[in-house]
């Protein structure tokens, strides 16, 4: 039987009464711990789910970031979260990114720093290495952002041909190239120099352009067309 759940939310303690907050205030009166304690939904019987959500903060040094860069496993290590109340939190974060992203979607692609506003959520905050293309029209407008692959920490594998078989499909006249880099070095390796002329190259014979190529680390980006190496 779930104990909690018979307690009155007026005899609730203060700390447990975010939700009861939220409605007589808003949500802009809540804290991040008082907003992440309704994504866990409970404490437990030594703490209030402000407390747990403080704790939990506190492991993530207050970085809102380097939460939603947690999986439900990793969370789950934190002592009073257990799998439903991460996959709350997982689900949680996840609409807030999505809604930054729509938010941040230019209707035109007019530099880099478009680019990176638009691909941030997608790959800032994530642990693992992915690769991603930018398809667009001769107005330089977005046709489809596409995922191209998924690897590890250290690197994962984009096939130029899936690339420009993409393009084909959907009529691009240009491509700009992103993946991130999980270990925060913003420089591009050997390997990302040597694939992104393949891709050029490859794209120039089917009269497509590569406009650039960026590398997104949290909060930063080098873009190979502001350097230089394009």
């Amino acid at each position: 039987m779930n104990y909690e759940a018979k307690i009155p939310i007026k005899l609730w303690a203060e700390d447990d009464r975010p939700r009861e907050k939220l409605i007589l205030k808003g949500k802009q009166a809540l804290s991040d711990a008082e907003l992440l304690a309704i994504l866990i939904g409970s404490g437990t019987r030594t703490k209030s789910a402000v407390d747990i959500a403080r704790e939990l903060l506190d492991s993530c040094k207050q970085d809102i970031s380097a939460l939603a860069r947690l999986s439900v496993k990793e969370l789950c290590k934190v002592p009073g979260i257990g799998p439903a109340r991460a996959v709350n939190i997982v689900a949680g974060l996840e609409l807030a990114a999505r809604k930054k992203r729509s938010e941040a979607e230019p209707e035109k692609i007019a530099g880099s720093q478009d680019v990176f506003q638009l691909m941030e959520s997608k790959l800032s905050d994530i642990s693992h290495e992915e690769f991603w293309v930018l398809y667009l029209n001769r107005a330089n407008k977005v046709i489809e952002e596409k995922q191209i692959s998924s690897g590890g920490i250290s690197g994962t594998v984009a096939d130029p041909r899936i690339i420009l078989r993409y393009g084909l499909e959907l009529k691009a006249s240009s491509l700009i190239l992103c993946h991130n880099h999980p270990s925060g070095n913003l420089k591009a390796s050997e390997a990302d120099l040597r694939l992104t002329r393949k891709i050029k190259e490859g794209a120039l014979l089917m009269d497509m352009q590569v406009l650039d190529h960026l590398i997104l680390v949290a909060d930063s980006y080098l873009s190979f067309a502001d350097e230089g190496i394009l």
